[in-house]
């Protein structure tokens, strides 16, 4: 369509224009730009290697709940990149759009709950006594925080998507409430982060005093484990990477849907894509049932070499793995 035959009050928008065309210029698209294709493809195929290690190490090694969620956010972001790919050929392409929209916000949400499984684990593996709380609540607090988080996006989603262009006041509205959900993300990570600092740190400090009690030489054995402190850096680095990509994400959405920090393609990829595959890679190829066994449901309490192990140990032990 030619801008000469417009009809009055045309404008372009994802139901009134198929592709790129002189009266449906990609500026006008809410990326503003076409994705860039080759960095899309090697994107999805990262997080698409890191589903298929994340899974096949799940299921070898019995560690159903991170394998479970870690898998599906890293195949969701693999999803959101296809689409991506699909919007490099055509950034009008409303379907694709919305796919990438929804896979990429949603699948950080579901990578977070493999990490917060991490800390409930950690904490039994080593000394209860060390915790701030008992590590059966860090699932049961932070899970459903981190969930509420994408509900309160999605509401947001949902108020923008039902103003239009039309009503201004309420697609503000919507913008906000996504905007709420994404800085409670942050508070929930944050809080998070700061639980499992305290907690490691008072941990290495009773570990390294020399004056650890009889009924936590197991926790001593995998405190000095080599293949346990890589997993706990993994963890951290990973950590660092979403929580980067979460303030990345209030800032993207503070101008609004198409606002230059969202149409800037660079930032986008740096501090979105690739922190989310960081922390994939890294929950991926650290798994936990390679580096930190006792995460594994086949795993056996006396493995850990406890010298005080009793059949009421065993039974705690388990009630406490997911």
């Amino acid at each position: 369509m030619s801008a000469q035959s417009l009809p009055p009050g045309w404008r372009p928008s994802y139901e009134t224009c198929p592709e790129v065309s002189e009266s449906c210029s990609v500026k006008y698209t809410t990326l503003g730009y076409f994705p860039n294709q080759g960095v899309n493809i090697f994107l999805a195929l990262g997080f698409g290697l890191s589903t298929v290690i994340t899974i096949v190490l799940g299921v070898w090694k019995r560690t159903w709940g991170f394998s479970i969620a870690v898998g599906a956010g890293c195949a969701l972001e693999c999803v959101g990149y296809v689409g991506r790919v699909l919007l490099a050929s055509n950034p009008w392409n409303a379907d694709a759009f919305k796919i990438q929209i929804v896979a990429i916000v949603l699948g950080p949400t579901l990578v977070c709950i493999g990490l917060y499984l991490t800390l409930k684990h950690t904490v039994t593996a080593l000394n209860r006594s060390m915790s701030r709380l008992a590590p059966r609540w860090y699932p049961i607090i932070f899970v459903p925080a981190d969930v509420s988080c994408l509900v309160v996006q999605a509401i947001g989603g949902g108020i923008a998507a039902s103003a239009g262009r039309n009503s201004y006041e309420l697609l503000q509205h919507g913008n906000r409430t996504i905007m709420a959900g994404i800085v409670l993300q942050v508070v929930v990570l944050g809080a998070f982060g700061g639980l499992a600092g305290d907690y490691l740190f008072r941990a290495s400090k009773y570990f390294r005093s020399g004056a650890v009690a009889p009924e936590f030489q197991g926790g001593a054995v995998v405190w000095v484990d080599k293949k346990f402190r890589m997993f706990v850096w993994a963890m951290g680095f990973a950590y660092a990477a979403l929580l980067i990509r979460c303030i990345y994400r209030i800032a993207e959405m503070a101008g609004g849907w198409g606002n230059h920090i969202m149409q800037d393609e660079p930032s986008f990829v740096v501090l979105e894509s690739f922190m989310v595959l960081i922390a994939c890679i890294l929950l991926a190829v650290f798994a936990p049932g390679v580096f930190f066994p006792q995460m594994s449901h086949g795993y056996s309490a006396g493995d850990d070499k406890r010298p005080h192990h009793t059949e009421s140990d065993s039974a705690g032990t388990e009630m406490e793995r997911v």
